[in-house]
Parts: C-alpha cells; structure tokens; sequence
C-alpha cells in the first residue's frame, strides 16, 4: 500500500519542478537580475549581461521570465480553486441526492457542460468580457469544473449505497452531517488529485488566451511573452532565447503538476478500499 512518505520516480520528478518554479515566483523580485522598468539595446542577443538577451523595447527577457512565474502560478492556483471547490460541491450533490428535481438537474447540467468544447468558448467570453486577470481567473475558474464534478459524483455513488451510510440514514442523523462527517472526507483524495491537475490545465488555458492576446496587457505572464515574440519579430527573426524558454517553462510547470497529480489519483484509488473499510468497521 503506497503513502506520502514513499513516493514514486515520476512524482519525486514532478515536485521537484514544482518546488523550484514556487522558490523562483516567491523569490522573484530578488533573484530577478534586472528591474522590469530598465531598458537596454533592443533585440539583443544572449550574453553575460543578458542571458537569455533583450525583447525589442529593451526588455531583459529573463527578467521578464522570471516576474512572469508569478502571475502565471497566481492564476492556475486561483482558477483551479475555483474550479475544484465549484466542481467538487457539485460533484457532491449530484452523487448524494440521486433522486428528485436537484439530482436530475445536476445530472443534467454536468452532461450538457461535457459536450461543450471548453476552449472555444473560453475565447468568445474572453474576448467579450475583455482583457483583465479577474475575468481570466474566472473564466477558467467557472468553465474547468466539470472533471472535477464528474470524478466526485462517481465515488460518492459508491459511498452513497454502502451499508454504513445506509446505517447512519437508519439511525436519523441528517443527511448533512452524513455528508460534512463521512462522504467529504472519503473523497479529499480524490478532490486533491483533481485540484493539482486543474493548476496545470489552468496555466495552460491563461497561456493559451494570453497568446491569442485576450491576456492582460498591464500583467505579464509566460503567455504573454509569447504573445509579444510572435508580434513583434521574435519568430519571423527566429529569436529562440524569446520564444522558447516561456514555452519551457510551461512545459515544465505543466508537467510538474501532471505528474504529482497522477500520483495522488493513483494514491487515492489504492486507499479507497482502506478508507471505506475502516469507516464501514468504525459504524458497526
């Protein structure tokens, strides 16, 4: 039986990525070697100086990474809170209360949210709401639940027809106490697991609406980096040191979260006999 103490190869990896891109957003405006306001020769080529060289304004590029670290973290942890709580309370219901008007209508509504192509309408409401962080995070925070939803409704099925929730329904106590007491907690697993990997599909959606200019433009993120090398010469001058290392660093936080996200999905489903045994042992 796997635990937190003992983790696997891929998921040391993941952390590994994880602790260094929150040292650097913490540490930013210290290990940043340049302010973001100073400017020198634009289009500058790598050098001592300038490692990672200059935009077309002047710009350090690696400053701007470096800076850039925590906007693109405080928007994947901001939306996939929002993401994971929302879709979390919803999964919740819709397991619990399997019959009546409110379980058809969550069932209803998580089915109809499937079908819709997330990434596209993340654009249009984008593009119409206009660009600004709060309209970001919310979008992605608002739209990203749905997986989250769909994975917590299926354990709580589970939970919902075992005999010592039966049991507690046979002694009276409320259904929310059932709920606060004994089903939340069997599904914290499953709802960390989920909230990790909505970080990463959080950083990737604001990188992708940032590249398509729908970004902030008084913030910059890895997104926008890439939105201002591909408008302004960095691709058509083939300026790697511009467009490759947000790119990068993209990967690499995605990556990260993947990874120690996949290893608390399969943490959870190999505690999940453990749990419901020791509660179903606890009841009786």
């Amino acid at each position: 039986m796997p635990s937190y103490r003992h983790l696997s190869t891929p998921a040391y990896c993941g952390l590994f990525l994880l602790l260094i891109l929150i040292l650097v957003a913490l540490l930013a405006p210290i290990v940043a070697p340049y302010s973001p306001s100073e400017r020198f020769t634009p289009f500058a080529l790598p050098s001592a100086t300038h490692p990672l060289g200059c935009d077309d304004i002047g710009h350090d590029i690696l400053t701007q990474l470096i800076l850039a670290s925590r906007i693109s973290l405080l928007v994947g942890l901001t939306a996939a809170i929002a993401s994971a709580g929302l879709g979390a309370a919803i999964g919740i219901l819709a397991g619990y209360c399997r019959r009546g008007y409110l379980a058809y209508f969550l069932n209803s509504f998580i089915d109809i949210v499937l079908l819709i192509p997330m990434l596209p309408l993340m654009i249009a409401l984008a593009a119409y709401l206009g660009p600004s962080l709060g309209n970001i995070i919310a979008i992605i925070g608002l739209l990203g639940w749905c997986s989250t939803a769909r994975v917590v409704k299926s354990r709580v099925l589970q939970l919902r027809d075992l005999p010592f929730v039966e049991a507690l329904q046979g002694l009276g106590i409320p259904e929310h106490q059932i709920i606060l007491k004994h089903i939340v907690p069997n599904v914290v697993e499953v709802i960390a697991a989920k909230f990790i990997l909505s970080v990463a599909y959080a950083m990737l959606s604001e990188s992708a609406l940032s590249f398509l200019g729908l970004g902030d433009p008084l913030t910059i993120s890895w997104g926008t980096i890439l939105y201002y090398s591909f408008h302004r010469g960095g691709f058509v001058n083939n300026l790697w040191h511009w467009y490759l290392p947000p790119g990068l660093c993209i990967a690499a936080a995605t990556l990260g979260f993947t990874l120690l996200g996949f290893y608390l999905e399969q943490l959870s489903r190999d505690n999940k006999l453990q749990t419901l045994t020791e509660d179903s042992a606890h009841v009786a």
